[in-house]
């Protein structure tokens, strides 16, 4: 194979159980790929499959270089085998999509054009899907909504794997749960140009789909985690504060109303309003321990971004004249290791 510099596109496929999708799919994938006629390479990830996955793959592997195999100990989900083909990956830019034949790969050259166009991310949009309507459709449906309104970008299908990136994007977001739904969000954090391509959805040829209603509460559970990192992983303390000072807010209103009825009008506060009493207590004690949490959050957070010199912004681009000047001092450059 063609030393890393030369690859132009990486293709990383995460499979569980699809050994009878991978020939036809590698077929595609190839000849699409070849009629781009730019360097490629194929990397292919084995999520711990029960089946004959690894024995195929192994079998393309041989009798093609451009393929590599990435095998993984055991099944860990979706997130990791993707992230473990996005670290192999070498090229310039990097395409995911699923190894079930829902995703067409003669749809790459689209995605393509948009990255010449200057975007940094592409992402799929299944605007005609045939999965079932009330356990795959309308979940997804909702969660794309919300999606929408929390990071403020308007994209209608964020779960589809079949997105193209380019290599400095993706290499940088970590990813852990189902987060790789949620990459256009956090990659927006970062300033990344993001753009939509209508797809296909397919109809799956043969196995058995892996997704199931389950996976969706994760995604719901994971949607607060992203609307949280995106806002407050730097200042925790505007999050859990604000929660604080509203509790301790309401516990001293409540106190003072308490105080009133005991001193001015002479009533029993224990007889009269002795739930009110407790809620005042709990709500002013919720409150400080909230307002704790911020603090501390903060004191976390300011030694994860010192301690590991973490950025706390990324650069797109750096323009100077420190070497017509003369500056010998080592100029600024983006976030990451763009050399690697």
């Amino acid at each position: 194979m063609a030393s890393d510099s030369s690859i132009q596109y990486s293709i990383v496929v995460p499979f569980f159980n699809e050994q009878e999708n991978i020939p036809a799919l590698y077929m595609k994938l190839t000849e699409v790929m070849d009629g781009i006629g730019e360097p490629y390479e194929l990397v292919f990830v084995d999520d711990g499959s029960k089946d004959d996955s690894f024995k195929v793959l192994s079998d393309i592997f041989e009798h093609d270089r451009r393929v590599n195999l990435v095998r993984l100990r055991r099944n860990f989900g979706q997130t990791p085998a993707l992230k473990a083909g996005f670290d192999f990956a070498r090229g310039e830019v990097i395409i995911s999509m699923d190894g079930d034949l829902q995703h067409d790969p003669e749809e790459i050259p689209r995605f393509l054009e948009k990255i010449e166009e200057g975007f940094d991310l592409v992402s799929g949009w299944r605007h005609n899907r045939r999965d079932h309507w009330l356990m795959r459709q309308l979940p997804s449906r909702a969660a794309n909504w919300m999606m929408a309104k929390l990071s403020g970008i308007d994209l209608h299908d964020f779960g589809t794997t079949f997105k193209a990136y380019r290599r400095e994007i993706i290499q940088e977001i970590q990813l852990y749960g189902e987060l790789h739904r949620f990459i256009p969000a956090l990659a927006s954090s970062t300033g990344a140009r993001i753009a939509e391509v209508p797809i296909e959805n397919l109809h799956r040829k043969s196995g058995k789909s892996n997704y199931g209603i389950g996976r969706t509460i994760r995604v719901f559970l994971d949607l607060i985690i992203v609307k949280f990192l995106l806002d407050y992983s730097t200042r925790p303390l505007q999050f859990f504060g604000l929660l604080g000072v509203a509790g301790m807010g309401f516990g001293s209103l409540l106190a003072c109303f308490l105080a009133y009825e005991k001193f001015y009008l002479h009533q029993s506060i224990m007889a009269e309003h002795g739930p009110l009493m407790m809620l005042s207590v709990a709500l002013f004690i919720s409150g400080v321990q909230f307002f704790s949490m911020g603090l501390l959050g903060e004191i976390i957070a300011r030694t994860y971004y010192e301690s590991q010199n973490k950025p706390i912004y990324a650069l797109r681009e750096v323009k100077s004249h420190r070497k017509e000047m003369g500056d010998s001092a080592e100029s600024t450059r983006p976030s990451g290791n763009p050399d690697r």
